[in-house]
């Protein structure tokens, strides 16, 4: 392991005395060394938010620190941040700007930049960091990492400075998501003293599937910097080969993302460290950013949470039929000369494609996606309702081409209508224990038709001359004895039959009866049931 002292440039603001950093508990992460984002308390070391003002020692770990010790981690300092966690460059510190492990011309991004540059390179396999506005996912774009940012409050943030108590989230750098998991597994916690903390689900939420195989992508072109969009085009590219790609207007989600700062949610921060802007050592930018909340008024605030309540639901049609969105990190990667000729300009703009994922209750995964033309990383996130953290990291190794372990047998049942999420008969489903697997598509050859029956549903039949791409459906995963309880309640013409997936896989499925090819009635064009019923 490098030692933290060798690293050439300001990582880390300070460093544990050599007698405290030894494990004394032989757990899953024995003797793995970590670093601490330093506004994160760790027992008698001050916690500075990044300002050398704040040096009185924490009297405590911080929840997620001490979760980290019990199971055998190491921390072996507290690293650099833009100050109170208000940034995305990594430059708004009074112990020096850090920059990218790339190039020393460009921004490491932030706030979490110095525990991105001591994984980046090497001082340590994992750093904690925090993400309300995108500060883990912006950094490990940067510097070619994988970034979690976890559900709010899946994670503990007592112990933590904060900077908006309500979105704050305690996050993890790593090299790999291999690496990423057992510390995400020791992390997550009910606290009962946390007023944010969320105890994780029994059963997956409603609409989240095990497995995801289907990824939403913007429906149209983003504001980039060439040498962006040249590398984002290159990760659709990719994102196909990884899963089924559907494609989804993201207005909603950009225009929750400029609710953040250009409305009176900033007045969290004002609320959470305003007494503290007027001591020294504080960043002028910093300051004139949470000071500029002064301007908002209680009806303002009402007025952003209703808009944003507008947005959320707007947002949350982009997962009806897929598992993942995904987007760039940030537009583009800029050097410390621009961030020094325009602060808060090129600060706002990396928080175009982030700012929103607390928002509107999102877990996400920042995960590299190659390199530019210049030879800078890019990287992309892949967001997803609250509690899928666990089917986001499974999606999230696919992408980086790691293991994932299957998932177990279970009894599987395609699903193309009536019994979609969100449809009349999904409620059978559930009650027979069901929960979904996976959003999928039928291989090619399939046709869909109109049936009769007590409610409007389609039948599936193999033609042999439908799409090559296949019709839309669902993979629910039920106990076996539902299967029986099933049969009752399908009306002919449909029964259940084998079916093939569009990964080659065959299973249970419903099916028509071969007398429902009839021209009058076949909607396939469609691509699927939700498209032909909205339409």
């Amino acid at each position: 392991m490098k030692a933290a002292r060798e690293v050439d440039q300001p990582a880390f603001i300070s460093l544990l005395d050599e007698d405290r950093v030894q494990s004394t508990t032989d757990g899953p992460l024995a003797g793995i060394a970590f670093a601490v984002k330093d506004n994160i308390d760790v027992a008698g070391v001050p916690t500075t938010g990044g300002c050398p003002a704040r040096d009185t020692p924490a009297t405590a770990n911080a929840f997620a620190v001490q979760r980290l010790l019990d199971r055998g981690a190491v921390p072996i300092g507290k690293t650099n941040l833009d100050q109170f966690a208000t940034g995305l460059v990594g430059t708004r510190s009074p112990y020096g700007a850090c920059h990218s492990v790339f190039s020393p011309a460009h921004v490491s991004g932030g706030s979490s930049s110095g525990s991105a540059v001591a994984v980046a390179l090497g001082v340590v396999p994992f750093a904690l960091g925090t993400d309300t506005a995108g500060s883990g996912r912006v950094p490990a774009a940067f510097n070619g990492l994988i970034g979690v940012k976890p559900t709010r409050g899946l994670v503990s943030t007592r112990g933590l400075l904060p900077a908006c108590p309500s979105l704050d989230c305690i996050t993890t750098l790593t090299r790999t998501v291999a690496e990423a998991r057992p510390v995400l597994d020791a992390l997550v916690a009910f606290d009962e003293v946390d007023p944010w903390s969320r105890p994780a689900p029994a059963l997956l939420p409603p609409g989240v599937a095990r497995r995801m195989r289907v990824i939403a992508a913007p429906d149209g072109p983003l504001d980039l910097d060439p040498e962006h969009e040249a590398a984002w085009l290159d990760a659709l590219t990719h994102a196909a080969r990884v899963a089924h790609v559907v494609r989804v207007d993201v207005a909603p989600f950009l225009a929750a993302a400029r609710l953040l700062y250009e409305a009176a949610f900033v007045a969290e921060r004002l609320a959470a460290f305003g007494h503290l802007l007027d001591g020294p050592g504080v960043d002028p930018t910093v300051r004139g950013i949470v000071r500029g909340a002064d301007r908002y008024s209680g009806a303002d605030a009402f007025a952003g949470l209703h808009e944003l309540a507008r947005l959320r639901r707007l947002a949350e049609r982009a997962f009806t039929g897929a598992d993942a969105l995904l987007l760039p990190v940030t537009p583009g990667h800029p050097t410390l000369a621009e961030v020094a000729a325009d602060p808060v300009g090129v600060n706002t703009r990396l928080g175009t494609f982030t700012n929103m994922a607390n928002l509107l209750d999102l877990c996400a995964v920042a995960v590299p996606a190659g390199s530019r033309a210049d030879g800078l990383p890019f990287g992309v996130q892949l967001l997803a309702p609250a509690f899928a953290d666990g089917p986001l990291l499974d999606l999230a190794a696919r992408w980086t081409g790691e293991t994932v372990a299957p998932p177990s047998a279970r009894t599987l049942l395609a699903v193309a209508g009536a019994h979609l999420s969100g449809q009349p008969a999904n409620g059978d489903l559930v009650r027979l224990g069901g929960v979904l697997h996976s959003r999928a598509r039928t291989g090619p050859g399939h046709r869909m038709y109109t049936v009769d029956g007590p409610f409007p549903r389609p039948g599936l039949l193999h033609t042999g001359d439908g799409p090559a791409d296949g019709i839309e459906l669902e993979v629910w995963d039920l106990p076996e004895a539902a299967i029986g309880a099933l049969l009752p309640t399908i009306a002919p013409p449909l029964h259940l039959g084998p079916l093939t997936l569009d990964d080659g896989s065959t299973v249970l499925g419903f099916v028509a009866d071969t007398a429902c090819a009839d021209p009058a009635r076949d909607i396939t064009a469609y691509g699927g049931w939700r498209a032909y019923m909205s339409s």
